[in-house]
């Protein structure tokens, strides 16, 4: 595969990924975004050249070049952040969202835009699996600033015949991840604290970061201006409960976890993907919940 590939966010945990696997695949990758990386983490995490700053139609015109695809990974990835500030939140996912695609439109109409959005489109959905044609109701700002990036990228393809696929994500997860269930689950696991939110019975589909990476690579390969969507998810779905049992399973075995039965704003009870539209073009999960978390607790205590 002798192609040039863009990835915004690259410093990010998806979009480092992301930009591995694409170089695995023969491409040259060129990343944009915040943070600084060394040379090594550069050479491991497949990057020729990397760019910090905003993504911006002008940076994009210093940068990008005319590569074959975009994978647009910059972006807000947190609903509690988008409920804190739900300004910035429509900036870093909707703003950007269009410099990525009015660039492609003004400098290069061949390129492909790969966007991951997420499951949060959903809102709370009436029914589990949830298909790629259920009902878009999201209830945080978050959810509602990624369909209004989705909303751009069909409108682009429609208008201006840009070749898109569309990835709704649900729970990613993986080594050097540092927020959200898994990292807090370790902390707490090793300093001796054993009460979480909610009820425990949350149910939800957990992806690693590597098939996420995957799942995009695949998606790019079917993009067409009828705006590919496919959920990102492996299928099956995991309470809260069981998941922090197998992390407590490794850091601290027969802990008695305990649930506050707060739930927290804008997060839905039930959430499992559909995942058959993605595996009709060819993809499919490679690692399984067990392992993955496993190998997430043994990435967390060579931290220490």
């Amino acid at each position: 595969m002798n192609r040039s590939v863009l990835v915004t966010g690259a410093h990010g945990f998806l979009g480092r990924h992301v930009a591995r696997q694409f170089a695995a695949a023969g491409s040259l990758v060129t990343g944009i975004g915040h943070g600084v990386w060394d040379r090594n983490e550069t050479e491991a995490f497949g990057l020729t050249f990397w760019h910090t700053t905003d993504v911006t139609l002008d940076a994009l015109v210093t940068y990008a070049g005319k590569p074959s695809v975009i994978v647009h990974c910059a972006g807000s990835g947190s609903v509690p952040y988008s409920m804190e500030q739900p300004h910035q939140d429509f900036q870093r996912t909707v703003a950007n969202t269009a410099a990525v695609l009015e660039y492609v439109r003004l400098h290069s109409p061949a390129s492909i835009v790969v966007y991951p959005s997420s499951g949060a489109v959903y809102g709370n959905a009436q029914k589990v699996p949830i298909e790629e044609s259920d009902p878009l109701a999201p209830v945080s700002p978050y959810g509602v600033h990624k369909l209004m990036a989705e909303e751009l990228c069909r409108s682009y393809a429609r208008h201006f015949g840009i070749s898109v696929a569309i990835v709704r994500f649900f729970s990613i997860y993986g080594k050097g991840l540092r927020k959200q269930l898994l990292w807090d689950a370790c902390r707490k696991a090793v300093d001796g604290e054993l009460k979480f939110h909610g009820t425990g019975q949350e149910v939800r589909d957990w992806i690693h970061v590597d098939d996420a990476a995957a799942l995009l690579m695949a998606a790019a390969a079917h993009a067409t201006p009828e705006c590919l969507v496919v959920n990102g998810g492996s299928g099956s779905g995991t309470e809260i409960a069981s998941l922090l049992d197998l992390v407590f399973s490794h850091l601290q075995p027969g802990a008695e976890l305990a649930f506050n039965g707060v739930g927290r704003s804008g997060d839905p009870s039930r959430f499992i993907a559909d995942s058959r539209a993605a595996e009709s073009i060819g993809w499919s999960p490679k690692t399984d919940l067990a392992s993955g978390v496993a190998d997430y607790v043994t990435w967390f205590r060579g931290l220490r």
